[in-house]
């Protein structure tokens, strides 16, 4: 009867896990499958509201590791691609997936005009846009696809490209303007 038991409360408790949306892999890790707002989570840790150990972004996942060891991912919505760019004049650094809580560009505070257009010609911005106190602009753009950036700020200017696929960076620091 005690093995019944046992047998009954763990399934119960499989299923109260499975319910929560919440997937534990490892020992303080845990998989957010759906979240409220992500955009609004990555806002806040890239402007510093919300704090954390450190935050990073990857073309699939948030993940967030607090000041106890805690790690959780979250997983972003399938049709949207979040990138940060940092344009710079003078100083920049490598970077593949930003750090929503490390990553620093050159130019804090700043201005630019941004136009960005897709492969067809159909343009996705073509407005000012401020960077962050971090130096970055970050924007969530449709997945798949290669877009051709230009950015001008103070008479500078610099043309680019970059891409929206599964396994492209979401730091972009190599846009000089010139």
């Amino acid at each position: 009867m005690q093995m019944k038991k046992l047998v009954v409360t763990l399934f119960a408790a499989m299923i109260l896990v499975a319910c929560n949306g919440e997937n534990t892999n490892e020992e303080n890790v845990s998989v957010k499958i759906e979240t409220e707002d992500i955009k609004e989570m990555v806002h806040n840790y890239s402007v510093r509201d919300t704090e954390a150990k450190s935050a990073s972004i990857t073309s699939q996942e948030l993940i967030v590791s607090d000041n106890d060891g805690t790690k959780t991912i979250y997983e972003l919505p399938e049709d949207e691609f979040f990138v940060s760019i940092a344009p710079y004049i003078n100083e920049t650094h490598p970077c593949e997936n930003h750090s929503l809580t490390g990553c620093q560009g050159e130019l804090g505070n700043e201005q630019f005009n941004v136009y960005i257009e897709d492969t067809e010609g159909k343009v996705i911005v073509d407005e000012i846009l401020q960077t962050q106190a971090n130096g970055f602009i970050d924007l969530w753009l449709p997945r798949n696809e290669t877009y051709q950036i230009k950015i001008e700020h103070e008479g500078k200017m610099v043309k680019s490209e970059f891409s929206t696929f599964e396994n492209d960076g979401t730091c972009i620091t190599t846009m000089q303007l010139i």
